[in-house]
């Protein structure tokens, strides 16, 4: 877990500190709010753990046996990991219909990309601790935190509109401008310095933080 804090620095310092949200990680609050909803108990506990038993406490040990390198086991598995959300193309085109195939497929290929990277993550940190908690601790840590910012400022807020009212507007043409305000860039500029840290940081620790006598290969 520490390994996944480091890499989440970024998002972490966002959330936690420019949105202030610490106070309510402190006090657990809205824990029992998301866990009693359905999508929150299946993004937070059935997923991960179901996922994880699975794609890593089950396959993964087939592989060995198999005799499979290390490296292909890292590279392999997660790929059925990622096929198996593919099937989240045909359900969005049922919902979706009006969104173009191209579009929808994009966005496919996208949600296969993110979650063979973290299966290759959490295929590496089976095979060196032998630990499926850590993998599920971590799985859900990510559902939790979402995808990072890779762009835009952090702390923007849009405020109310600034210009004439609805009710007194004779000419179409007149543009209302919508105000922003928030934090000042600095705040932005701190984020992506510890963000670019963090993935320095987990590069470096990445095998440190993962050693242990259970690892069931050694990847080198």
């Amino acid at each position: 877990m520490l390994l996944v804090t480091i890499l989440f620095a970024g998002p972490i310092f966002e959330q936690g500190i420019v949105d202030g949200a610490i106070k309510d990680w402190v006090k657990l609050k809205g824990v029992h709010e998301t866990l009693s909803s359905w999508i929150g108990y299946r993004a937070f506990i059935v997923g991960p753990v179901s996922e994880e038993l699975v794609w890593r406490s089950f396959m993964i040990p087939l592989h060995v046996l198999a005799h499979f390198s290390a490296k292909q086991i890292v590279f392999l598995t997660p790929l059925y990991f990622g096929i198996a959300h593919v099937h989240h193309l045909y359900e969005f085109r049922i919902t979706h219909a009006e969104v173009p195939f191209f579009v929808t497929l994009l966005r496919s290929l996208f949600q296969f990309t993110y979650t063979s990277l973290f299966g290759f993550f959490a295929a590496f940190v089976f095979i060196r601790t032998g630990n499926v908690y850590t993998c599920i601790l971590a799985h859900t840590f990510c559902n939790w935190m979402g995808l990072p910012r890779f762009y835009g400022r952090v702390g923007v807020e849009a405020g109310v509109p600034i210009g004439p009212p609805d009710v007194n507007k004779k000419d179409d043409g007149e543009k209302v401008v919508p105000s922003v305000h928030g934090k000042g860039i600095a705040w932005t500029l701190a984020y992506y310095v510890i963000l670019v840290a963090g993935a320095v940081g987990f590069y470096y620790q990445l095998f440190p933080l993962t050693e242990s006598t259970h690892a069931l290969k050694v990847v080198s």
